[in-house]
């Protein structure tokens, strides 16, 4: 029962220390702080991407018309691909 008791007297200590300390130090991304610039320069730009992309072609019979199209194929960070058609000429 003592163990129980140390314990839940711990972790509810061990919350309230934590909830303020956050509390504390939290920046939003509008403020300025002269000497904090690590924290503005994390919001000054774009998210790196991580696509893989490269641009192929094929040529594709429709009826009797002979097409050349040009797919540009997207690689995602999530393992999905993605293809998008960026040209189609009639060769024949």
């Amino acid at each position: 029962m003592k163990k129980l008791l140390a314990l839940a007297l711990l972790l509810g200590s061990s919350f309230v220390f934590v909830s303020s300390t956050e509390a504390k130090t939290t920046n939003t991304p509008n403020t300025v702080n002269s000497g904090n610039s690590a924290n503005i320069a994390e919001f000054a730009g774009q998210p790196r991407r991580r696509r893989r992309s490269y641009i192929t072609t094929r040529t594709v019979r429709r009826g009797w018309a002979l097409y050349r199209e040009t797919y540009r194929i997207t690689y995602l960070p999530n393992g999905r691909v993605r293809t998008q058609l960026i040209r189609r000429v009639r060769i024949r």
